[in-house]
């Protein structure tokens, strides 16, 4: 029998599974009228997705049915409520295998794609599909039919003319399966039209991380790789995977100024849109501070700056920048300036790059950022100590964030106070601009520098000088040319004493 196109051979239109992230990943939705293969273990969230692509349909007013056999109605119907989801308009068929039906002896059905005698569990599919005249139909889950049939080559059958018996009756079929079987099978694979596999991750500490990926997909283009998705109230949230190449570029660029004059006069006049600096230093050496001039700086022109937190609780900055005579409290009230904390244990790297998408791109009414920080690169590191190819999926983010305009602060904590540093990770490469801070001793105490190292595009001073945080906020000093040794902590003085600004000899 043919299948359900138009005349012209023009494609249908693609259905949508309720899920924004998938659709955005499949290129749209699934190709209708088409067999799909849905795998995971267990607790992967495979009824979940299968749950959202019947009540997508149900909301578009088509007749859906849920065939389960290994769920009881009630089990179904109780998932439901903690997703705050009605199942009404999903006909849940509730076909659990009875112990006979286990029973070597009462399986008997072995069947052609076009025979007549078929087992009592598909039989009872059918007749439900013929009642109803479904659009979109999940069976769950492969494995008990499996079971039923006994012998690889019986199921592999029963799969056959399952799938030729949905061939022309304009309906979208979703097989779960949970992957219980000893061997992957490959075979179920090949008579699918799409195969999508989800996969639970258990890192060693924090929760459970979860990803999915479109194995096969016929006919359609597709986001190919690893997907990040969560499972929370309301279904799956995917997050697809960020490919920087697809967005526009061209965006504003111009410079961004910090409005402290020799500030801006040690980076040749700012930074440009659309580029990215690192800032990196020992702990407390001033580049978070720093950060928050240039957000302030922003807020105060009209544009917004986005910082995602992973070392610092909110309370903790607005102690400090208020102790600095910084304040953010009007703009955090006007919404030019958010602090995002970023809880470490829970987030997975889909999961970010979304959050800092949003914000680029604007959210609940919001223009788009401007500017955004990340501090610290260190805490996006350690929050997924056993993720793999982290610098590259950050390199993508950068080239994303530059394509839109943005600004990007990423602060670097090396180890060490004094004399050798160690950085765990070299994220220079990858940056347009560095401004090193470093400690060192004078005239017997601690002081604070800072020179720019690295600078792509345009100009910028070679010199060193020395940064100091007071009441009246940042103050960056004249060129230390006094001093030779800086940057390695341990100087040797040359000049007179009030080379050094704040001395006590000034």
């Amino acid at each position: 029998m043919p299948d359900h196109e138009t005349a012209d051979d023009t494609p249908p239109p693609l259905i949508a599974t309720g899920i924004p992230g998938l659709d955005d990943v499949l290129g749209g939705g699934f190709t209708p009228n088409r067999l799909y293969l849905v795998e995971g273990s267990p607790g992967s969230g495979k009824t979940t997705l299968a749950m959202n692509c019947l009540l997508k349909g149900v909301r578009l007013g088509e007749k859906v049915i849920y065939v389960t056999l290994s769920e009881t109605k009630a089990e179904l119907v109780a998932v439901g409520k903690s997703h705050g989801w009605s199942l009404d308009g999903v006909d849940v068929v509730d076909l659990v295998a009875t112990e006979a039906d286990l029973e070597p002896e009462n399986q008997n059905s072995m069947f052609q794609p076009s025979e007549v005698e078929l087992g009592v569990t598909t039989k009872a599919i059918l007749s439900e599909v013929e009642r109803l005249k479904p659009t979109r139909v999940v069976i769950d889950s492969l494995s008990e039919m499996r079971l039923l049939a006994q012998s690889a080559l019986r199921y592999r059958r029963q799969v056959l003319a399952l799938k030729q018996y949905f061939i022309g009756r304009a309906c979208t079929v979703f097989l779960l399966d949970d992957l219980t079987s000893e061997t992957e099978d490959l075979q179920l694979q090949s008579i699918a039209h799409g195969v999508v596999s989800l996969e639970q991750l258990s890192p060693e500490y924090g929760a459970e991380r979860r990803r999915l990926r479109i194995t096969k997909l016929r006919g359609q283009k597709y986001r190919g790789g690893n997907h990040d998705f969560v499972i929370q109230r309301g279904g799956l949230d995917v997050f697809p995977r960020l490919v920087a190449g697809e967005h526009a570029r061209g965006q504003k660029r111009g410079l961004l100024r910090s409005d402290n004059t020799e500030l801006d006069k040690l980076l040749g006049g700012g930074l440009q849109h659309g580029t990215s600096a690192v800032l990196i230093g020992p702990a407390g050496s001033g580049k978070s501070t720093l950060a928050i001039q240039y957000a302030r700086a922003a807020a105060g022109r009209g544009e917004r700056t986005v910082i995602f937190a992973f070392d610092e609780r909110i309370e903790t900055v607005l102690e400090r920048t208020d102790g600095l005579g910084m304040s953010l409290a009007e703009y955090l009230e006007s919404g030019l300036i958010t602090i995002k904390p970023v809880d470490t244990a829970e987030l997975s790297p889909g999961e970010f790059a979304h959050l800092v998408r949003r914000a680029a791109e604007g959210e609940a009414g919001r223009p788009g950022a401007r500017v955004i920080v990340i501090d610290s690169l260190n805490g996006y590191l350690n929050a997924m100590p056993e993720e793999r190819f982290l610098t590259a999926q950050l390199h993508e983010l950068l080239t994303y964030l530059g394509h839109k305009g943005v600004v990007t602060f990423l602060l670097v904590a090396q180890h060490g106070l004094i004399g050798q540093m160690d950085t765990p990770v070299d994220t220079t490469y990858l940056a347009d601009t560095v401004i090193l801070f470093r400690y060192f001793e004078a005239m017997g105490e601690v002081r604070q520098a800072l020179s720019v190292v690295k600078k792509r595009s345009g100009r910028h001073e070679r010199t060193i000088r020395e940064l100091s945080l007071s009441e009246g906020g940042i103050k960056v000093g004249e060129p230390l040319r006094d001093f030779h040794g800086v940057l390695g902590g341990t100087p040797t003085y040359r000049g007179p004493d009030a080379a050094i600004s704040g001395s006590k000899h000034e």
